[in-house]
C-alpha cells in the first residue's frame, strides 16, 4: 500500500516524550525514498503517454473538421476516439495516483526531518557545543553537522553579546546549587574558585558553573 512505510517514520514522534530524540531510522528512511523513486518513474511514462493521447484527440478532431467523411466513418472515427478517451482517463488516474503518494510521502520525509531538527535545536540551549554521546548516536550525519552549526551560531552570538542565554532558563532563586561529581573530572578553574570535581565529591557550586556538567552527565544536580 503506498504511503504506509512513510505513515510509519511518522508515527516514531507518537512513541517517544516530548523533547526526546530518537534512533535516526535509516533503513524506513531509505525504503521510502525509494518508493518515492518507484513513483517517479511509473509517473514518467504515464504523463509521455497523456500528452500523446491528447494530441491523438486533437488529430482526430482535427481530420473530422477539414475533411468530410460519411457516416461509417464518423462512427469508426468517434469509436476510436472513445478508445483514447478511456485509455486516457485510465492513465490520468494512475499518475494522480502516484503523484498523490510522491507529494505525501515529501511531507512525510520532512515532517520526520524538520521534527528531529526542533528536538536538535533545542539540544543547543540545554549542552554547550558537545553532545552527549548517548544523544550523538542518535543522530545522522547530517543532524551532527547541522547542532555543530546551530551551537556555533548559537555560541557565535552569545559572545558578541557577551551573555550566557543557555543558563537558567527558568530564573533560579539561589546562584549556587548543591552538586554531585559523578565522573573524575578533575581540577577546573571556575568562576569564583579552583575546585577539585573529584568522583563522587558533594560541593556547592554556582548554577553557571555546574549547569554544563550536569547536562553533560558528569554531574547531578542535590535537591534535597
Amino acid at each position: 500500500m503506498y504511503g504506509r512505510k512513510a505513515s510509519e517514520l511518522v508515527k516514531e514522534f507518537a512513541i517517544v516524550e516530548q523533547g526526546q530524540i530518537f534512533t535516526f531510522n535509516n533503513d524506513l528512511f531509505a525504503q521510502v525514498l525509494e518508493e518515492c523513486d518507484g513513483h517517479l518513474l511509473h509517473l514518467q511514462p504515464l504523463m509521455r503517454k497523456i500528452q500523446e493521447h491528447e494530441d491523438k484527440l486533437k488529430d482526430k478532431s482535427r481530420s473530422q473538421e477539414e475533411i468530410g467523411t460519411s457516416e461509417d466513418e464518423t462512427s469508426k472515427s468517434q469509436a476510436e476516439k472513445t478508445l483514447i478517451q478511456n485509455a486516457l482517463k485510465s492513465d490520468q488516474f494512475g499518475a494522480l495516483v502516484h503523484h498523490l503518494s510522491l507529494v505525501r510521502n515529501k511531507r512525510c520525509l520532512m515532517a520526520y526531518v524538520y521534527k528531529r531538527a526542533e528536538v536538535i535545536r533545542s539540544l543547543g540551549w540545554m549542552v554547550d557545543s558537545v553532545l552527549p554521546e548517548e544523544i550523538q548516536e542518535k543522530l545522522s550525519t547530517s543532524e551532527k553537522e547541522y547542532f555543530k552549526n546551530h551551537a556555533a551560531t548559537l555560541q557565535s552570538y552569545m559572545a558578541e553579546l557577551d551573555l550566557h542565554l543557555t543558563v537558567d532558563m527558568i530564573p533560579p532563586k539561589d546562584p549556587y546549587i548543591k552538586v554531585r561529581v559523578l565522573d573524575d573530572i578533575g581540577e577546573i578553574a571556575l568562576s569564583d574558585q579552583v575546585a577539585n570535581l573529584a568522583r563522587h565529591a558533594i560541593m556547592f557550586l554556582r548554577r553557571t558553573d555546574a549547569e554544563q556538567y550536569i547536562t553533560q552527565g558528569q554531574m547531578e544536580e542535590l535537591t534535597g
